[in-house]
């Protein structure tokens, strides 16, 4: 299956139309209309639907395999153009929003980085295709156990902290006042679901769904009774909103780990140095 053919449908398809890919793509349209009919003809099904443009049954299966094959692809790209490159004097750092810690903050240099805040979800394919050089990434797992990451390309990964957790209230809220919360005291409330900072414990109710990485605006959410959020300790005492409950009796903690397309070199590796420097969840 011809790379080129599968991206020019995957656009098609994103956008609706034959035109609006044809300019995206920098073709014309008659090629564009050339290169579904080549993908048609090779699999010997349609894909697309001309009047509305739309993927037909075989076309939408094909889209579920068309994104992962094309990152593998430009991930591979990247990293054969990663070791034919000298290495960098400056570092290209991809970070989710709650891995911006204490732990980052003292590691990074006076000068010469990039950071660049992502989803958590982001963050493996900007590593893997060559968009940044090192990688941060967090969520929730068990205690000493990996994160569930994209299988996006080989990447080398690092555990780097685990923080214990607490959940964000509004000061209202009848479990304000108490010491500490288990997950099950909570099991009817309402949670905010905040993909893009990665907070929602497995399982949850979610009330609202807030597509942000700006972790002040989600606590704000909170904190005004919009739905209760999961985040770690620091973070929540610190959030000057709401009122920040530990939470106990879970082997759930906040897990932040580091990647890398193999071993990395120059800047890249000494700030992964000072990243990983002391950190006993090496992986």
């Amino acid at each position: 299956m011809d790379p080129h053919l599968l991206r020019t449908f995957t656009t098609v398809a994103r956008l609706a139309s034959f035109s609006a890919a044809a300019r995206e793509l920098g073709y014309t349209q008659s090629a564009v209309s050339q290169h579904i009919a080549a993908l048609e003809g090779d699999l010997r099904v349609e894909l697309l639907t001309r009047r509305p443009v739309a993927p037909t049954a075989a076309g939408a299966r094909l889209l579920e395999h068309a994104g992962p094959l094309l990152l593998r692809l430009d991930a591979a790209r990247a990293d054969v153009l990663r070791l034919a490159a000298a290495p960098p004097g400056r570092v290209a750092l991809a970070a989710s929003p709650l891995s911006v810690g204490p732990r980052l903050l003292a590691a990074l240099p006076a000068s010469g980085v990039t950071l660049h805040v992502l989803s958590p979800a982001q963050v493996p394919a900007a590593v893997a295709t060559g968009g940044c050089d090192l990688g941060l990434v967090d969520g929730l797992a068990a205690i000493s156990d990996p994160l569930r990451l994209p299988d996006v390309a080989p990447l080398t990964v690092t555990g780097v902290a685990e923080e214990p957790l607490a959940v964000l209230l509004p000061a209202g809220h009848p479990c304000a006042g108490r010491a500490a919360l288990r997950l099950d005291d909570l099991a009817d409330a309402r949670w905010i679901d905040a993909p893009g900072i990665g907070t929602a414990p497995p399982g949850t109710r979610t009330a609202l769904r807030y597509e942000g990485t700006d972790l002040h605006a989600l606590c704000a959410l909170a904190a005004a009774g919009h739905g209760l959020v999961v985040l770690p300790l620091r973070v929540a005492q610190a959030a000057g909103a709401g009122v920040a409950v530990p939470l106990t009796g879970s082997r759930l903690v906040h897990r932040s780990e580091l990647l890398s397309p193999g071993t990395p070199t120059g800047a890249a590796a000494a700030l992964a140095a000072r990243l990983t420097a002391g950190s006993p969840y090496g992986i």
